[in-house]
């Protein structure tokens, strides 16, 4: 079972009514693409689904913090490093 809402901003609220502005305000919402994470309670869906539009929404079972949120994030490089530029190999060892 979901013990939090992971929310997230995908789209800016620019132009619409100042209801709206509030209730992303009251969610902790202020930037594109900022994650929030609330507890799951029907006061907590009544506000997201006041902007369903606006966020994106996931029921996960633990919060995550700053530093796993990034590592969520950063891309797969695409290539690995087998070995530097300059650098010996020397009876299995590296030596440079």
């Amino acid at each position: 079972m979901a013990n939090y809402f992971r929310i997230t901003l995908l789209r800016s609220a620019i132009g619409l009514a100042q209801k709206t502005h509030g209730v992303l305000r009251a969610l902790g919402l202020r930037k594109r693409l900022r994650t929030v994470y609330h507890p799951v309670s029907p006061q907590v869906a009544g506000m997201v689904f006041a902007v369903k539009e606006l966020v994106d929404v996931q029921e996960v079972d633990q919060q995550l913090t700053k530093d796993e949120m990034k590592d969520l994030r950063r891309p797969d490089p695409g290539f690995y490093v087998e070995r530097r530029a300059g650098e010996d190999w020397v009876h299995g060892r590296v030596e440079g």
